[in-house]
């Protein structure tokens, strides 16, 4: 287990320097990032001593590596729009990122289990075609038209839910601040719905066609025929045997769904206003406030390789087949 566990911190830690290279290149593709740090009427004699005085001058390898080292202290610079910590912008607005994404995690695997179950087990009904059906359009449904539909129609029509805003739940938790956190959920709940609903719609559509195939593909399997000749209720096969095994296939995804709906929010985010990382980074780019987006990708990049290790470790954990 270890060794596995050593050997996936390895991959990550390439991994990280690929997105720091990427990320430290794109900078230097944007072009020179001096004129980022000086006034519209400052003289060549102010933009030479500027660039000297960041380093801007030097090879381009002797920047990276500088800025390797800074990344490992935490320094990604101070952003251009906030005067502060580009990493303490960053980290201020993760938690609400987290929690929509989390919420809609929930949402896009916790129906999608039931609904392929209920899908696979009516195969060729009404009930199924109605679910694929269903299925079938959340994939086309782009989420940012969606979260407009639904501000338009349960928002200011209905007046159900409101249209933006948010209230922390996981910062105050971080903070220890318990009874705050949990005298705050109602309310985050209330402004989570439709975000979230937003933003997991399309991965609960394919979450639901991925377990209904998976369960069909199951239940043909001579372990569940032999458990229904032995007498066993059709209930206990179809969690006990069938279950397990069809839903492995998304605890694989889960990793990579984590990361698909952390760039889904970025749009969403602008949606509904929601102050997560997505509208960090769009108003960090309209400003070409370029130590916000590093720290922003960096960010995340870790969050989502600690997520798949997570995951790897809980797939073999569910899949005593799978040797580590």
């Amino acid at each position: 287990m270890w060794t596995f566990i050593t050997r996936r911190l390895l991959q990550s830690a390439i991994v990280i320097i690929g997105v720091t290279l990427i990320t430290f290149t794109a900078l230097q593709m944007s072009g020179d990032p001096t004129y980022l740090y000086v006034s519209e009427r400052a003289t060549a004699e102010e933009i030479q001593r500027t660039r000297v005085a960041l380093g801007f001058d030097k090879p381009l390898p002797e920047q990276y590596m500088i800025f390797l080292g800074k990344l490992v202290q935490g320094d990604f610079g101070n952003s251009l729009s906030y005067k502060r910590p580009a990493l303490d912008a960053v980290l201020e607005a993760l938690p609400a990122t987290i929690e929509l994404t989390l919420f809609s995690m929930i949402l896009a695997i916790g129906l999608a289990i039931p609904l392929g179950v209920f899908a696979a087990l009516n195969r060729g009904t009404a009930v199924d075609g109605s679910i694929m059906t269903t299925a079938m359009l959340g994939q086309s449904i782009p989420s940012f038209w969606l979260g407009i539909m639904m501000i338009m129609f349960l928002g200011l029509q209905l007046r159900w839910f409101p249209i933006s805003g948010h209230v922390p739940f996981l910062m105050p938790l971080l903070q220890g601040q318990f009874a705050t956190a949990f005298t705050n959920l109602p309310q985050s709940l209330y402004y989570l719905i439709m975000p979230s609903v937003a933003v997991g719609f399309y991965s609960l559509s394919r979450n639901a066609r991925l377990v209904r195939s998976s369960m069909l593909e199951v239940l043909g399997q001579d372990y569940v025929r032999t458990a229904r000749a032995k007498g066993i209720s059709e209930t206990a096969v179809v969690i006990r045997h069938a279950l397990r095994n069809a839903w492995l296939p998304v605890v694989t995804l889960i990793g990579l769904e984590f990361g698909f709906l952390l760039g889904g929010v970025v749009v969403v985010e602008m949606v509904f206003s929601w102050p997560g990382i997505g509208r960090l980074v769009f108003n960090a780019i309209n400003q070409r406030d370029i130590p916000v987006v590093q720290a922003s990708v960096v960010i995340l990049a870790l969050v989502f390789i600690a997520l798949n290790l997570i995951v790897d470790l809980v797939y073999a954990k569910i899949d005593p087949r799978v040797k580590l």
